[in-house]
Parts: C-alpha cells; sequence; structure tokens
C-alpha cells in the first residue's frame, strides 16, 4: 500500500532542493510556522505586518515616479531634431505665373481726410487779458463762471462799459476778460506803484511781477516814479475796490436834495407825518426773481422781481415820497419812500409812476407801474431796502 500524498505547487520561495523534496518542504513550513508562533509570543507580529506594508507602498510609489519620468521624457520633443529641421526646410513649390497684384490707385482715391470741426484744448491756466463779445441771454454772472471768475472781476475790469451796473450788459459789447481774479487799471501819469497797490489793496511786487503786465522790475526804476507809460492797462491781481454805486443813498426827510445828483426825481422839500410800521409786504402781486437777485459783491443791492409791463407797484410800507422820477444812471423812472423809522426803499425801472415829492403813502398804495426803463433787458421792478443808510437783503424783510 502506498500513502497518501496531496500534490501542491511548487513554492518559489523554497529553493528547487526543497521544492522537489517533499519531507524538505514540510519541514521548511514547520519551521516558519514556528518562528512566527514565536514573533507572535513576543508580541511582534502586528509591527512586522505594518513595517512591511509600509515598505510595500514606498516601493510602489518609486516605482511610479520612475515611470512617470521615463514617459515625459519620451513625449517631450528633441531641440537637436527641431533645430535641425528649421535649418532645412522644405520649399513650396512655386507656381509656374504669380497673379498680377492689384492696383491700389482706385482704393487711394476713395479715401479722404476729414477736418475736425472742434479741437479739444487742454485746460491750462490764461496768462493773458483776453475779449469777450457778450451774447444774446449772456447775464454777468454766466459770463463770471464761464471764465472761472468772479463777477465782480467782470464789472472791476470793464468799469468803462458797464459803469459797474450788472444792467448795462448789452449783446454785442466786448469786454475784457482778466486771467485771474482782480482789477483792469489804467495807468494815469503821476501815479505810484506804491500808491495804486495800497489803492487796491496788494503789495507793489505783485503788480510788478504779474506776467500778463510785461513790466520789466530792472527798468521800473523808483515805485514812487516808476517809468511805467501813461495810459498802459494794468493786471491788479486780486485786487479790489469800492464799486461806484448809481443806486439812491439814503435821502434824509430834512435834505432830500443830496439825491439831485442822481436826476431830475429829486424833490427839494418834503415834510414828515406818516411813520413806517416797521412790517413789509411785496411790492408785487408776484414773487418770482428774474436776472438777478441780491448780490451786493456784483453791486446789485437788490432783487429783480417779475412782472409784465403795466402791473401795480405796491408802496411796501407807509412813508413819505422823497424822489420821484427820472434816474440817470440806467434805474430809469424810480421812486423812493423814506419810512420815518430808519428804513427807505426804493422801485426802479418803472413804466410809470402816480406819486410825486412830500407825498404820504400808505402801506399797500399804488405808486407806480412795472416796466423795463433805463438800462433793463425785460419788465421787471427793482426793489431796495435800507436801513440806516445800509443795504439789506428784502428777502430777509419780507414776508
Amino acid at each position: 500500500m502506498s500513502d497518501n500524498v496531496t500534490n501542491s505547487p511548487p513554492d518559489p520561495a523554497q529553493p528547487a532542493s526543497a521544492q522537489n523534496d517533499p519531507a524538505a518542504h514540510r519541514a521548511s513550513r514547520r519551521s516558519l510556522i514556528a518562528f512566527w508562533g514565536t514573533v507572535s509570543r513576543l508580541g511582534l507580529a502586528d509591527a512586522i505586518l505594518r513595517a512591511g506594508t509600509h515598505a510595500l507602498l514606498v516601493a510602489l510609489i518609486l516605482f511610479l515616479a520612475w515611470g512617470l519620468r521615463e514617459f515625459y521624457l519620451l513625449a517631450a520633443p528633441n531641440p537637436a531634431a527641431q533645430a535641425a529641421s528649421a535649418a532645412t526646410p522644405t520649399p513650396n513649390p512655386l507656381p509656374e505665373e504669380l497673379p498680377p497684384f492689384p492696383s491700389l490707385q482706385g482704393a487711394l482715391s476713395g479715401v479722404s481726410r476729414k477736418a475736425r470741426l472742434h479741437t479739444d484744448v487742454p485746460s491750462r491756466p490764461r496768462e493773458v487779458v483776453s475779449t469777450y463779445t457778450v451774447q444774446s441771454g449772456d447775464t454777468l454772472f454766466g459770463i463770471a463762471e464761464k471764465f472761472n471768475l468772479e463777477p465782480e472781476t467782470i464789472l472791476w475790469s470793464n468799469q468803462l462799459v458797464l459803469a459797474d451796473n450788472p444792467h448795462s450788459l448789452r449783446p454785442g459789447q466786448e469786454l475784457n476778460i482778466l486771467p485771474v481774479d482782480g482789477v483792469y487799471y489804467r495807468w494815469s501819469a503821476g501815479d505810484g506803484l506804491n500808491g495804486v497797490a495800497r489803492f487796491f489793496g496788494v503789495n507793489p511786487e505783485d503788480i510788478l511781477n504779474y506776467p500778463a503786465n510785461n513790466l520789466d522790475p530792472a527798468a521800473i526804476g523808483d515805485f514812487v516814479s516808476p517809468n511805467i507809460e501813461a495810459g498802459a492797462w494794468l493786471v491788479i491781481p486780486h485786487g479790489k475796490r469800492a464799486f461806484v454805486s448809481w443806486s439812491a443813498p439814503a435821502i434824509p426827510l430834512d435834505d432830500p436834495g443830496v439825491a439831485s445828483v442822481l436826476g431830475p426825481g429829486s424833490c427839494e422839500n418834503v415834510q414828515s407825518g406818516v411813520v413806517g410800521t416797521g412790517a413789509f409786504i411785496w411790492p408785487t402781486d408776484g414773487r418770482a426773481i428774474l436776472g438777478y437777485d441780491y448780490v451786493p459783491e456784483a453791486n446789485h443791492p437788490g432783487i429783480d422781481i417779475d412782472g409784465e409791463e403795466g402791473d401795480a407797484i405796491y408802496a411796501a410800507d407807509n412813508g413819505v415820497i422823497v424822489y420821484a422820477g427820472w434816474n440817470n444812471w440806467g434805474y430809469g423812472n424810480v421812486i423812493v419812500i423814506n419810512h420815518a423809522n430808519g428804513w427807505q426803499t426804493l422801485y426802479a425801472h418803472l413804466s410809470g409812476y402816480y406819486v410825486t415829492c412830500g407825498q404820504f403813502v400808505f402801506q399797500g398804495n399804488t405808486i407806480g407801474a412795472m416796466g423795463s426803463t433805463g438800462n433793463s433787458t425785460g419788465s421787471h421792478l427793482h426793489f431796495e431796502m435800507m436801513i440806516s443808510g445800509v443795504h439789506v437783503n428784502p428777502h430777509d424783510y419780507l414776508p
């Protein structure tokens, strides 16, 4: 009888002699099992398994890295081969006969260059005095804003044209436009640089060194009698002066003749007797402001109330008429009421007046009609208020 033997595949981990000898193979397995049992009893089995797993993982990563490197080296272009290929390009065969080159004559003849009607000039400081022709619809404030100037500068640089009166503005007038806020002054024989500078509130050097004046400091000489030609126009940068006022001054009841310089509407003798209440009403039915408001800085010490030719004008408070008639300085037909309590009111550009010198009037009485006489560009009432000889803003006292 023979023993039952189970055939199994050869173990590659065993040497060839052990694989061919079943007894040696069984002995080797028993030794391995005994060794692993000893390791387990010592508690080292788990540590050996973990170490083996980690070693296998590291080996796998290294193998993948090596494989990727080989792949990229094979896929990367060969610079030497590219250079050789570029050095010997394959020529493209040319056709036996090239097509004719199209003529550009017709295309060029159809291209035209159009001139720009508007040129954008970069904003930069002006350095010389320029001129501006007044257009229809212009106002003193609009012109000043156009050139980034204060309205008083427009008046101070055009005294011969506007006479310090904003209502004198007319289309077609040519105005001087200064490059800076200030005064335009015509030099007179006998003027001194110190005196002129002091009058306008600046230093002599401000006038002497201003570029637009074209003055040579080395040739000026003595400031008391400088070498400046009479009639020369000079910019007084940031200079100021008092306005020439054509409005009625304070006209006292005991001497109304002080207003005779204004025109034939002045009174000679009046009597007191009616005193104002000190509370005022609007002198017109309408209250809309047309044109100029109260702007003393622009020599406009009143408000311009809109209305139609012939609209009724009312006494703003009780008082005595101290001026009634024509004003020679641009106000047209004017009425002035002294209210006998320090207050005085003025009504200008009237188309007609219904009162006489010395007449007593009461608040709300109709004293005239709205118009556009004198320096006026449309029907309106120019209305002023004074207290103790000082102009005040009517908006502060009318209801």
